[in-house]
């Protein structure tokens, strides 16, 4: 056989050119009236689709109260994915998507409405060829996953026939401390195995934060100076320039540190801090992120190295905003913090001694989340202070959002005849380097759930792990006085700034 016959890229599974392509399935959606489903889920589910990455009969079913019928339900998805798909509209995609669309109309605690789940979900099997295969998306508050896995449990759908398979996706938050997520994780796995829980975090489906394991494994230029001989410490960023919009009910009384720390910011800094897996299937991803988690160390004096903070009035984007306790369903006398800072340490060989300072926040200057890992600076230096007087610490930024990318920024010689040496930035952006571009992170998700593809989904270890670092830091807050103020439109309250200063550091300004 010759090399070209060999390396036929049809018979080899592990090319990969070769799209994953999800097989005989269907996607059930509880609280499928809600924004997270019209602007995420249901755009996310025609991208798929569009990209032929989905099989001809695949199913989608709505699940909710209010009172419509299937072609109710389909022009729907059809008005969410003509407003908000990546992709263009084409007909003919639509009209074999619309084929497998079927509306449920009932509550959760309504034993007839998931009876007619089961019977329109075998209804499916028979004409769509979905196999029995089916994900059950719980797009609802977490006061509810009880009840509708306990219903799914009831009523036999999670219990897959021969064969097939049945899967439960839980969006965040977790829990609200670790003693809840205990409570939750058991209530769960009574119904579904470990194996059968894919907990979303979306900010683990975005391309770059994937990026961050390519550009520590796959570059021998990096790895070695990614410890603490080299690296001085590490800025974890997300910031909102936006206000808590129409979510009262749901922020006020869980908070920046719990919607953000816990979750998104806590597993971008056990990406950058964990070893080198043994391979990236999920075990041995989930093994190093825990390893991490569970060495990190929380300040001794939570008072100086952790904030939080509550936007007050001011200008965003050239217009008037309010105050968080002016906000439209907020306590006037609420201590809940839009904004958190802490620094954090992870206690073992590769970062001792190294601070990251973790941050997030509403209506703060600009819309970026970003990983900056700083470099020490040189220690010997032959150049007169002069010359690099406006030369600042290196540093690898990683871009998550929104201009994906990366930027190494470095020392370069200013043209002219005198030595002075001032910061340069390199770039790597997403956009300008691949024609495709970077899928939602919700189309990663969904496909990768039908796929049975754990990699990007937190485990039970490491939520409860998560929580564990962050619940002494909310009892403190709760036994100590209010929230710092900052204007909107700014970048924190001054204490966040005075936590770094006293490490000799600042932040980074986006």
């Amino acid at each position: 056989m010759s090399a070209l016959q060999g390396a036929n890229p049809l018979r080899d599974a592990a090319d990969r050119r070769l799209p994953r392509i999800a097989g005989p399935s269907g996607l059930v959606i509880f609280g499928v009236t809600g924004d997270l489903s019209r602007k995420k889920l249901m755009p996310a589910v025609y991208d798929l689709a569009n990209r032929g990455l989905l099989p001809p009969g695949f199913a989608l079913i709505g699940f909710a109260r209010r009172e419509w019928q299937d072609e109710d339900f389909a022009q729907e998805v059809h008005d969410a994915v003509k407003q908000h798909a990546r992709t263009p509209f084409r007909e003919e995609v639509w009209q074999q998507l619309i084929q497998g669309m079927r509306f449920v109309q009932g509550n959760f605690d309504d034993d007839e409405a998931f009876e007619q789940l089961k019977a329109t979900i075998q209804d499916l099997d028979k004409q769509q060829g979905t196999g029995g295969n089916f994900a059950f998306y719980l797009s609802v508050p977490p006061k509810f996953f009880p009840q509708v896995v306990q219903q799914l449990k009831k009523h036999e759908l999670a219990d897959a026939p021969a064969g097939s398979w049945r899967r439960a996706v839980i969006e965040k938050p977790f829990g609200h401390d670790l003693k809840s997520a205990h409570e939750l994780n058991a209530i769960v796995h009574e119904v579904f195995a470990p194996d059968q829980v894919f907990r979303i975090d979306h900010y683990l489906g975005k391309e770059t934060v994937q990026n961050i394991l390519a550009l520590r494994f796959a570059n021998q230029m990096f790895e070695p100076i990614w410890n603490r001989s080299f690296v001085d410490h590490v800025q974890i960023t997300m910031a909102e320039d936006i206000g808590i919009g129409g979510r009262a009910g749901y922020y006020d009384g869980i908070g920046a540190a719990r919607d953000v720390i816990q979750n998104h910011l806590l597993q971008l800094m056990a990406l950058t801090a964990m070893e080198e897996p043994a391979s990236f299937d999920a075990d041995a991803l989930v093994a190093e992120k825990a390893k991490v988690l569970g060495a990190v160390r929380l300040p001794k004096d939570l008072g100086r190295d952790t904030v939080r903070g509550q936007y007050s009035a001011g200008w965003q984007g050239g217009e008037k905003a309010v105050g968080y306790l002016q906000e439209e369903g907020i306590d006037p006398q609420s201590k809940t913090d839009t904004y958190a800072a802490v620094k954090l340490e992870v206690d073992n060989r590769r970062w001792a001694g190294v601070p990251f300072y973790l941050r997030t926040g509403k209506r703060l200057g600009r819309r970026v989340t970003e990983i900056a890992v700083v470099f020490q600076r040189a220690p010997h230096s032959p150049f007169d202070h002069t010359a690099t007087e406006e030369l600042g610490q290196n540093a690898i930024v990683i871009r998550v959002q929104p201009d994906e990318g990366i930027t190494v920024r470095f020392g370069s010689k200013v043209p002219g005849t005198s030595m002075e040496i001032r910061d340069v930035s390199m770039d790597f952006a997403y956009g300008e380097s691949f024609t495709e571009s970077s899928p939602e992170a919700y189309e990663r998700l969904i496909l990768d759930v039908l796929l049975g593809d754990a990699n990007l989904f937190p485990r039970t270890e490491e939520v409860e792990l998560s929580w564990k670092i962050l619940d002494p830091i909310e009892e403190y807050w709760d036994a100590n006085g209010t929230p710092a103020q900052y204007p909107a439109g700014t970048w924190g309250p001054v204490e966040a700034d005075e936590m770094l200063a006293r490490d000799g550091r600042s932040w980074r300004r986006p």
